[in-house]
């Protein structure tokens, strides 16, 4: 996370974007750029919300469907979709997002640790979401980059499944 120090308030900064009714926020330190939706070449044999490659400058980047990834319907692509390329280490990914919003300045006391549930239903740490923000009335579900990442149908490598 980056942080802004003034004054003794620690800020940090995001990319909001949306999707729905809700508003999503990633640390702007892992964001590259934001681009208009490009060409997609597909990919044979990758999960539905990897959506393939796009060629950005002559550089082949993989690009995911967000809303996808988190097992929502997928959406219709508009004038408004656009795909935010960040970085993770080396690794370099396109985010497709309905739209962007906007960066936020959030300070510690915006914060918002996640609410503990009853048993049934609680964020675990392996959860996208990480931390809520309050901005103006509005609440930013703070995303862990390094899971969107992630695949989780993915197999360790050298362990096969047997069949019954």
């Amino acid at each position: 996370m980056e942080k802004l120090e003034e004054e003794s308030i620690t800020r940090y900064e995001f990319m909001t974007f949306q999707m729905g009714k809700e508003f999503f926020g990633i640390s702007i330190e892992y964001v590259d750029e934001i681009v208009a939706m490009q060409p997609i070449t597909l990919i044979p044999e990758t999960p539905d919300y990897v959506k393939g490659l796009i060629n950005l400058r002559g550089k082949i980047i993989p690009v995911i469907d967000v809303r996808m990834k988190f097992g929502m319907e997928p959406a219709e692509y508009t004038d408004r979709t656009c795909v935010i390329v960040i970085h993770v280490g080396a690794t370099v990914v396109g985010l497709i997002v309905e739209k962007i919003a906007e960066v936020h300045d959030v300070t510690d006391e915006n914060l918002i640790p996640l609410p503990k549930t009853h048993d049934h239903w609680e964020f675990q740490e392996d959860d996208y979401i990480y931390s809520l923000a309050k901005a103006g009335n509005k609440v930013i579900l703070l995303l862990q980059v390094e899971k969107l990442l992630e695949t989780e149908d993915a197999e360790p490598a050298g362990e096969e499944q047997e069949e019954e």
